[in-house]
């Protein structure tokens, strides 16, 4: 615990003795951060910083209605905490439902494998990016433009609760973003990659493949032929397994996302099938060493590991403790907030479709013409409906891969699509490169992850056939 907040933990003791009876719940956040930020775009630095932050938040219950405040002045504790109170006392006119927990008195960091990034100079980081960018603007001259980000943060957090909890944590996030433009004429094309660790600085000091990789995939598809649109079976690889997992099926296990709307409470309803027997999803925070990793919520919940779908049925939802509560279930200590600035609402953490028993060589067989994708470039979702783009694809002929085609987009239903997975490949991959957005809480780490798939009518845009 940082010097600056300890000196505040007596004071947060004392003022949620004061102020408890006034509200059926009162929370009280703290929060010290320390990160620095680099932006190189082609040859010129448009962001260098280092920064520090402290400030906090309040957040009041009262009959069903909230109150939150959020402040830099820690001076001025007090007077939010009043503001909070009179905020959720002037709209609650219902009942409080939170799930019950345990009140935890706890100590914890996420601790490191290796160098902290605040022990790292900013000199160290911006040399780091030079270099990357230098590689991927050396790649070739069809290089036009090139893009490197990198990002560490460490927060620091005092969580004290009306309940009794008292919870010091604190862990480091690193992320770095890189990106790659070719252009041949009126032809562009681009090759993105994302990493990101919260075990060490040195995790990002040798990415030398994926910087070449990216600017080898924007070079290369300059040249190939546009895969014709149409709908293939596709086998995809762990990373737009992982990505698919959470952009399309895991916001839609957020239990906010159901308890305020009714139709889809009814179509994410307990126990109906959405896949095989083979498939099981799961997310939760108490793996260890991934983006989406913590020992407790910012409800002071602990972390746990959800399973989502069990043999191809419906059998949990993440949840805050609001939303348990509303929905009669259990906590699964989901409750997130990006910052100080933004009340904890219910977030994925690591979110993971399990491994299978096919062999990887195996997915390609008895495709007579199908597509193998791979990498991710971008994508959306709505609803229940997605669209991502590949980063790499190849075309399937007889079983085997063939010609490499470009601009391969991968669009569907995702019940349609879970239920059209017709094999699960025995490999794995973690990827941490995720930085998720809702409510306006954009950027968010979370870990994704999972095996090789072969997937049954799936949509592919491209050139008309």
């Amino acid at each position: 615990m940082s010097r600056e907040l300890a000196k505040y933990k007596d004071q947060l003791t004392e003022f949620i003795a004061r102020y408890r009876q006034r509200a059926d719940f009162l929370s009280i956040r703290l929060e010290q951060s320390e990160g620095s930020s680099i932006l190189l775009r082609n040859n010129t630095i448009e962001t260098l910083s280092e920064n520090t932050s402290l400030g906090g938040q309040v957040r009041v219950c009262h009959r069903g209605g909230w109150g939150f405040a959020a402040f830099n002045n820690l001076d001025d504790l007090q007077l939010r905490i009043e503001e909070a109170i009179a905020a959720a006392r002037l709209i609650g006119d219902d009942e409080t439902l939170l799930a019950a927990v345990e009140p935890i008195e706890a100590v914890c960091r996420l601790p490191l494998t290796g160098t902290d990034p605040r022990q790292v100079s900013l000199q160290r980081k911006k040399d780091l990016c030079d270099r990357y960018n230098e590689m991927l603007k050396s790649y070739g001259d069809k290089i036009t433009s090139t893009t490197v980000r990198y990002g560490d943060s460490t927060q620091n957090i005092l969580l004290a609760t009306s309940e009794g909890t008292l919870i010091e944590q604190s862990w480091a996030d690193m992320e770095m973003r890189f990106a790659a433009v070719a252009k041949n004429g009126d032809t562009v094309q681009t090759g993105r990659e994302t990493t990101g660790s919260r075990k060490a600085f040195e995790d990002l000091e040798h990415l030398d493949d994926q910087i070449i990789g990216a600017a080898q995939r924007a070079t290369n598809s300059l040249t190939l032929p546009t895969v014709k649109g149409g709908t293939y079976t596709v086998v995809i690889d762990p990373i737009l397994t992982g990505l698919f997992v959470h952009e399309a099926f895991g916001h839609l296990s957020e239990a906010d996302m159901a308890y305020e709307n009714p139709d889809l409470l009814e179509t994410m309803s307990m126990g109906r099938k959405f896949g095989s027997k083979d498939l099981q999803i799961f997310d939760g925070a108490a793996p260890e060493g991934h983006r989406g990793s913590y020992i407790y919520d910012d409800e002071g919940v602990p972390a746990s590991t959800t399973q989502l779908i069990k043999n191809g049925e419906l059998v949990g939802r993440l949840h805050s403790r609001e939303t348990a509560g509303r929905l009669d279930e259990k906590p699964t200590g989901n409750a997130r907030c990006l910052n100080y600035h933004y009340p904890p609402i219910v977030r994925m953490t690591n979110t993971w479709i399990e491994r299978g028993d096919t062999p990887l060589a195996d997915l390609p067989t008895d495709i007579k013409e199908g597509v193998y994708a791979k990498n991710w470039l971008g994508g959306m979702t709505n609803g229940e409906m997605f669209t991502f783009s590949a980063g790499e694809a190849w075309m399937i002929r007889n079983g085997e891969l063939a010609e490499p085609v470009k601009d391969v987009t991968l669009s569907g239903n995702v019940f349609k699509t879970l239920n059209n997975i017709e094999a699960i490949a025995d490999d794995f991959y973690w990827d941490e490169s995720g930085g998720c957005g809702k409510g306006g809480q954009s950027g968010l780490p979370v870990g994704c992850g999972g095996p090789s798939l072969r997937i049954r009518n799936v949509i592919i845009g491209g050139d008309a056939a």
